[in-house]
């Protein structure tokens, strides 16, 4: 059961899909606000005490990218892009204009409410937070350690950079061309064998087998996410 003080904005020209998840989150404890089209949407979270935002990408006025990027130019409230658009191309536009996550339609209510606990569990720890742990992975950013099963593990400094962004963004799907500009920095975009190379030395680093990540997850043609939760 959610918070009942956690508020969603639905997103969505549809009313029989804003309909069906007022009634799914609120059956399970969120407070559902709607908007029909861009213009209120921006509006509402402007004026609006909201926690999340669950966003539809063909609205009849603007396109859910660009409210997106509109946003972002202000708030780091948590966007779950929900949409029809299941190409690459759009799941990599939307994460790359900020979005915090991508579920397309046909979705199930148990997938959405679990990306929502997600994005809503990232939004709510602090951005500060010093240490990261997720089964035998633990990483303190503070004191720049990271261990495995309680032993310390060397990493490279352009290997620490990139688990770094991830764990400051643990959860969250993060895009080749965000990963690369954040580690690699500007002009880096095309050399995607970089970011491959140094993921699969992390890898082999931290994960207990490397054939099946339990931390460092792929997202197929669009980028990688750390794993949180169980």
């Amino acid at each position: 059961m959610a918070d009942p003080s956690l508020r969603v904005l639905v997103v969505d020209d549809e009313s029989a899909i804003r309909r069906y998840l007022r009634t799914a989150l609120g059956a399970h404890g969120y407070r559902v606000l709607e908007a029909a089209d861009a213009q209120t949407a921006l509006a509402s979270a402007a004026v609006e005490r909201l926690d999340l935002i669950i966003l539809d990408l063909g609205l009849p006025d603007l396109d859910g990218v660009e409210v997106t990027r509109r946003l972002r130019e202000w708030t780091t409230l948590p966007i779950l892009v929900l949409s029809v658009r299941g190409q690459e191309a759009d799941k990599i536009a939307a994460l790359d204009a900020g979005a915090d996550d991508y579920l397309t339609k046909p979705f199930g209510a148990g997938e959405l409410l679990a990306r929502l606990r997600a994005v809503a569990r990232r939004a709510s720890s602090a951005p500060d937070e010093p240490v990261f742990t997720q089964g035998d992975l633990t990483v303190d950013l503070a004191r720049r350690l990271v261990l495995v099963a309680g032993r310390e593990v060397a990493l490279t400094p352009t290997e620490y950079d990139l688990l770094r962004f991830l764990v400051t963004h643990a959860g969250k799907a993060l895009t080749h061309l965000q990963l690369l500009r954040q580690v690699w920095g500007p002009g880096y975009e095309q050399e995607q064998h970089l970011l491959r190379v140094n993921i699969s030395n992390l890898r082999r680093k931290l994960e207990p087998d490397v054939a099946r990540p339990r931390y460092i997850q792929t997202e197929p043609g669009v980028g990688y996410r750390l794993r949180t939760g169980p």
